[in-house]
């Protein structure tokens, strides 16, 4: 990694700030403008840092009040109204790059269902992660300084009292009740117990998948992303869960019947939910939608369950749409070599529809994107770790 620790060279590397940086030909000063400096360049140029392109908003800056329509052909837009009347999760294939991500955010705008919920899968995730979390190491800690403020109010009164002599005799019968009531109190503490019914649902959040089966107002849309990284039994413990609509808390479940319901938080805000005797059942089925770069195959009886999608790599016109979308007509009009060298490298590597975008982006904010290397650093093969 470039900013990693490597990076702190202070020995004769030539991109260090010693008294050499500044020989070569055609160079500049520390932190000054480079002598071959192009109009668009912000870094070691003379231009401002400019506004991200219009895919690089995220929600604190969005300024648009909607999102740019998905761009679907009528049978995809089929399936997944197939997926949505049988309530069966969406699975979405295709290579990188082809908007299978951004079908579940566009599902959740077109249906006014609010902000998508995400997992994000890797080779260590568990169905645990996605259902909730559990901080047993912060209510011990919690209660152990409930335990010593309780302690130290009550020998602050006992000695108040005692100091009093003779004068609070008269009310000895009550000061030993009232000892003995916080004392009774201090031990139900030390048992575990607190003066609530129960304190636990301050430490636990529901996951992704949690909050969506949890949700009370209506169905939430659950994107479960890069589902083929995961481990080999995850698709199958996943399908138990979304089939039956429900799970267990055993943290909730084994404590005493009184205690068994909670407020829990869930993700993506403070908001909480009520979870009654420890199990956390589905009144609104959510919207599930699962991608998958094809890195492993599916269980026939996970894929039983799934309406499938298959998102084909994007052709020209298809190219031309999404250019006109992202960027407007006019980028359209300077783009045609650019969605040339797309496909044809597209036919023999694998590109994401985002690089096209990005060039374009980078043309019209000035730059020769015409330069191999430049064109090779934005338009780079996926499919290998270091292009040759």
């Amino acid at each position: 990694m470039p900013n990693g620790p490597e990076s702190e060279n202070t020995g004769s590397d030539i991109n260090s700030s010693g008294s050499s940086g500044s020989s070569g030909t055609g160079g500049s000063g520390i932190g000054g403008e480079h002598a071959d400096a192009e109009d668009w360049w912000v870094f070691r140029g003379t231009s401002d840092l400019p506004e991200p392109p219009p895919w690089r908003l995220f929600p604190a800056s969005r300024r648009r009040q909607r999102e740019q329509r998905y761009l679907m052909s009528a049978n995809e837009i089929g399936v997944v109204n197939a997926a949505l009347h049988l309530r069966r999760p969406l699975l979405v294939t295709g290579r990188p790059g082809t908007g299978k991500s951004s079908l579940a955010r566009a599902i959740a705008e077109d249906l006014g269902l609010g902000e998508v919920l995400r997992w994000s899968v890797n080779s260590r995730s568990t169905l645990a992660d996605a259902l909730y979390r559990y901080d047993a190491v912060g209510r011990l800690r919690e209660a152990s300084l409930r335990r010593e403020r309780e302690s130290a109010r009550t020998s602050a009164g006992l000695s108040a009292r005692s100091s009093a002599g003779a004068s609070a005799r008269s009310s000895a019968a009550a000061s030993a009740r009232s000892s003995a009531h916080r004392l009774n109190r201090l031990r139900r503490l030390a048992a575990g117990h607190s003066v609530r019914d129960s304190d636990i649902g301050d430490y636990l959040r529901l996951g992704p998948l949690g909050t969506a089966l949890a949700a009370a107002e209506g169905p939430r849309v659950l994107l479960i992303d890069e589902l083929d990284k995961a481990d080999i039994d995850l698709p199958n413990d996943l399908l138990v869960v979304l089939e039956e609509g429900e799970f267990e808390i055993p943290e909730l479940a084994r404590l005493p019947e009184h205690q068994q319901s909670a407020d829990v938080l869930v993700t993506g805000g403070r908001d909480r939910v009520r979870v009654e005797r420890g199990m956390v059942s589905c009144a609104h089925f959510p919207i599930v939608v699962m991608t998958s770069n094809g890195e492993r195959d599916f269980p026939p009886a996970f894929l039983r369950r799934c309406v499938r999608l298959d998102l084909p790599d994007p052709d020209e016109g298809r190219l031309r749409d999404i250019v006109r979308q992202n960027l407007g007509e006019e980028a359209l009009a300077d783009a045609d070599d650019l969605i040339e060298t797309f496909l044809g490298r597209a036919a023999v590597q694998t590109l994401a529809t985002d690089q096209l975008l990005a060039a374009v982006h980078l043309r019209l904010s000035g730059a020769d994107i015409g330069q191999d290397e430049l064109l090779n650093a934005v338009m780079h093969r996926l499919d290998e770790a270091f292009p040759a």
